[in-house]
């Protein structure tokens, strides 16, 4: 149909029938004959249509099938970004063309009366990433060139005709596409001297990332496997459901929970649909799955861990035995492994350029051990925990135990995929359903890929009276979560399920090597960070020179003969809250011969109890950690790492095995950000103060001698008039390291010495430690709070935007790796009791004033290496 006839077409139809006709100006003497405007108008809409429905065909088709399918000079027009542009000469030049995971060779040269120089220069400038028009004629590669090799479509070209611009960068990019695109091979050989993008980089650019093409792969195997698993369980008469994402508690041991204010009503982000799953099966829905967010408030910093991932889920009603979810799950895992290297071919070998792997292997018959034939191929091969202690039936597996017996299975069995049964009940959540031939164990397996697990399931407990007496075991209160515990005590079917983690199966499939690059836009205790850690650790470096001068001393400059770093200067470079301690005379302070890293420790009943980070670059931290544990056990003296945080903890963790928990907060804030009347009994505080003529005095450095008197005989009081024991890391010693330290005292009308902060120094990223805030016997009533507030409200007007007190202790001890269910209670009932008897977090709370936020510190310890004897050494220290 002519563009007029379809303009005409659209103007009217007859009333008499329902099918479009001819018509003439007699049928409609008010319309006039179509301008040349309009004409021209409806010719373009045309066009377009057409050219969407080629584009629509062609997206139904693999790109590079479709353009090799093709035939020589077959006219094309295609939407797509430019990936690189080549400049030969004046007249002509290469453009790479891009979409998603395929790219195409374009050719634009001059041609008399339809392309000029100036049209090749133009197209010279387009920057990468631009989104063009391309209209063109396919053409073989020119002559001596069979193929081209740089792009994914290898034995056609496109001549380019016409090029329109759609979109184009209005900034300049973080990083070009093209060099985020090469193969790995072709970024780690040695003479390879152009940009290599870093993974910081990419991640804080998740956009310009995802444009790659082994990202497009990447998800698109994402998408397929979830395809996979609804297709499988469609098949199989399961219903696909959407369970609520607010939950009033918790249910999985071991998970901590995100907290939200429910309309002024406590809440939880729900750590899995656990809950929702078997309430459906209290329900009679008998089969059930989903795919949704999960949510794991863990501090875990780890290549396998992030606080949000995608859960694909399963519940079922079991008509025998528990076996039969496994192996329905099982029969499922293998449907989605067939599928994703059947369907999924290219994206996979387009993957394996920046992440060379092996293919995954399994077998059409899986595997299945026992937890206790798995424990005895481990002893079988001579592996040992971290204590040097054999691994045991009765505990969790470590995650390099995990690692160490998927290796026996590939070389045993000659697979990747295996399932471990039989797991001991003391790992597994209160719902799981003991084994009733040995209450040791539960009805429960786990499914593992490449050795590490990917779906947790079991049979769950279906009787009330069990659930309950279960769940009050675990410290849970049954009327606390009634909805969930009705469905069994109105009576429940036997039943079990499993859950996967889908970021994770594509980590170990794909062998990605971290979790980050299997999420959309990863997310894990790092992220939203407040104004960027660059930022942030450049303007707390600016703020520190307004208030003292920085330190020199490194631990990666070349050092001169024998002499150390002095080790002041490593704290206020290296250093946070818990490493201004090492300057007291009662800390043993280890330093590294190597780079004069310092590591400083305490030691108590043959333990030697290391608190805070080594003093060096992130990056000397397993050097410097394995030269300190090589001095312990020269010295026969077991290491406890007290207060380090996520970096130091994963190396513990994930490189040694170790296990940790978290019993201690750094407790920081924002001074910049900080609202100090936000607090009402501050507020009237300060207000007090203010009548009564408090007045706060600043020293920087050294400190007059009639001044430390006086401070000294304020110190005597205050000391003489505290009771009871108290914990604490160092004395009171405001005068030690004068050069990196700030004080403010405040003093009344009368000119008494009222109240004493003092600052110190340390690393850039962390600004400042209120080492010590006091307020004397006899100051009016609210001095501390009153000069507290100045000393923050000082720091915030110099742009500093981070501030500690130091570490405190947590309302509740938490387990964070490789920690067992038996282990973790005996700590935690250690813990709980003497943090009650000794008030340990009365000094947390009075900081909850000033506006501070608790960032996880972790208690680190070799696998088996920690008891009863351990906490008393941790906290008999003094």
């Amino acid at each position: 149909m002519s563009a007029v006839k379809h303009l005409l077409s659209k103007l009217s139809l007859d009333k008499s029938s329902n099918a479009p006709r001819e018509h003439t100006h007699a049928d409609h003497p008010s319309l006039h004959e179509p301008s040349r405007e309009e004409i021209e108008k409806e010719e373009q809409r045309a066009e377009r249509a057409r050219i969407d429905e080629e584009q629509a065909k062609e997206r139904e088709a693999n790109k590079r099938e479709a353009y090799e399918a093709r035939k020589e000079e077959e006219p094309v027009c295609f939407r797509a970004r430019v990936h690189h542009v080549r400049a030969i000469s004046p007249k002509i030049m290469f453009l790479i063309f891009r979409q998603q995971i395929h790219t195409i060779q374009g050719v634009l040269a001059v041609q008399e009366g339809a392309i000029s120089e100036n049209m090749v220069r133009w197209a010279e400038g387009l920057s990468r990433e631009t989104i063009v028009l391309a209209h063109g004629k396919l053409q073989k590669p020119r002559e001596g060139q069979e193929e081209v090799s740089t792009t994914t479509v290898h034995n056609f070209e496109v001549r380019v005709e016409k090029l329109f611009v759609i979109a184009e960068p209005s900034v300049p990019l973080p990083f070009q596409v093209e060099i985020a695109s090469r193969p790995k091979t072709t970024e780690d050989q040695e003479d390879y001297h152009q940009v290599r993008v870093g993974e910081r980089t990419r991640l804080d650019n998740r956009v310009i990332d995802l444009r790659t093409p082994t990202r497009q792969a990447i998800f698109r195997i994402h998408a397929g496997l979830t395809r996979l698993f609804r297709e499988f369980l469609d098949s199989r008469r399961f219903i696909e459901i959407h369970t609520s994402k607010f939950e009033e508690s918790g249910v999985e041991s071991g998970a901590s929970l995100f907290r939200v204010d429910y309309f002024g009503r406590p809440a939880f982000l729900a750590q899995s649909p656990q809950v929702g799953k078997q309430m459906c099966i209290a329900a009679d829905l008998e089969r059930v799955y989903e795919v949704g967010p999960v949510f794991r408030a863990e501090n875990s910093n780890t290549h396998r861990h992030l606080t949000e991932f995608t859960g694909l889920d399963v519940e079922m009603a079991i008509e025998r035995d528990y076996t039969e979810v496994m192996d329905l799950l099982d029969q499922m895992i293998l449907h989605i492994l067939r599928g994703l290297q059947e369907r999924y071919r290219d994206e996979i070998e387009t993957v394996k350029l920046q992440f060379p792997h092996e293919d995954f292997v399994f077998l059409d018959k899986t595997p299945r051990l026992k937890f206790a034939e798995g424990i005895q191929l481990l002893k079988e091969a001579g592996w040992k925990e971290e204590d040097g202690s054999d691994p045991s039936e009765y505990e969790d597996l470590s995650t390099k135990a995990e690692q160490r017996l998927g290796q026996l299975v590939k070389e045993k069995y000659h697979t990747d995929y295996y399932i471990l049964d039989k797991f001991p009940l003391s790992a597994r959540p209160f719902y799981t359903m003991p084994d009733p031939n040995n209450d040791n164990f539960s009805n429960s397996f786990d499914f593992f890929l490449r050795g590490e697990e990917i779906l947790s399931g079991g049979q769950r407990i279906h009787h009330a009276l069990m659930l309950e007496q279960r769940m009050r075991s675990a410290g849970l209160d049954p009327d606390s979560m009634k909805e969930y515990v009705d469905g069994f005590r109105w009576g429940c079917p036997p039943h079990g399920g499993g859950g996967i983690g889908l970021e994770r199966v594509i980590m170990l499939f794909l062998k990605l090597g971290n979790i980050r690059w299997a999420s959309l836009f990863p997310r894990d205790p790092k992220s939203f960070s407040r104004s960027g850690n660059d930022s942030v650790e450049t303007t707390a470096a600016l703020a520190q020179q307004a208030l003292l001068q920085g330190p020199e001393s490194s631990t990666v400059a070349k050092r001169q003969g024998k002499d150390m770093p002095p080790l002041e200067n490593l704290i206020a470079k290296y250093g946070d809250g818990t490493n201004t301690s090492w300057t007291d005379p009662s800390w043993t302070v280890w330093r590294d011969e190597k780079t004069g890293a310092a590591v400083g420790y305490m030691t108590k009943s043959g333990f030697a109890i290391a608190f805070g980070n080594p003093l060096c670059e992130t990056k000397q931290i397993p050097q410097v950690a394995q030269a300190y544990l090589g001095y312990l056990r020269q010295e026969n003296l077991k290491p406890i790492w007290c207060c380090v945080d996520a970096e130091t903890e994963s190396y513990l963790t994930d490189s040694l095995g170790w296990s940790s928990v978290i019993a201690v907060a750094n407790q920081k804030l924002n001074p910049a950000q900080a609202d100090l009347e936000d607090d009402k009994n501050v507020r009237r505080k300060m207000h007090r103060m203010e009548r009564e003529g408090l007045q706060v005095a600043e020293i920087q450095g050294e400190v007059d001698k009639e001044t430390r008197d006086e401070l000294e005989k304020k110190l005597e009081e205050w000391r003489a008039s505290r009771s009871g024991r108290q914990f604490h890391l160092t004395g009171v010693r405001p005068f030690d390291d004068m050069n990196h330290r700030l004080y403010y005292i405040a003093r009344d009308k009368e000119g008494r010495i009222c109240a004493l902060v003092v600052l110190a120094e340390i690393a850039a990223a962390r600004g400042f430690q209120v080492k010590w805030a006091l307020e004397f016997p006899g100051a009016p009533s609210g001095s501390i709070e009153y000069t507290l507030s100045y000393v923050i409200k000082k720091m915030g007007e110099a742009g500093v935007q981070s501030a500690t007190f130091g570490p405190g202790a947590s309302q509740h001890l938490h387990s964070a790796d490789n920690v067992s269910g038996v282990t973790m209670k005996i700590l935690e009932k250690s813990y709980n009791g003497i943090a009650s008897r000794f008030n340990l977090t009365n000094k947390s709370l009075f900081r909850t004033k000033f506006g501070v936020e608790e960032e996880p510190l972790y208690v680190c310890y070799p696998k088996g290496g920690i008891g009863l004897k351990g906490v008393k050494a941790i906290l008999d220290y003094e």
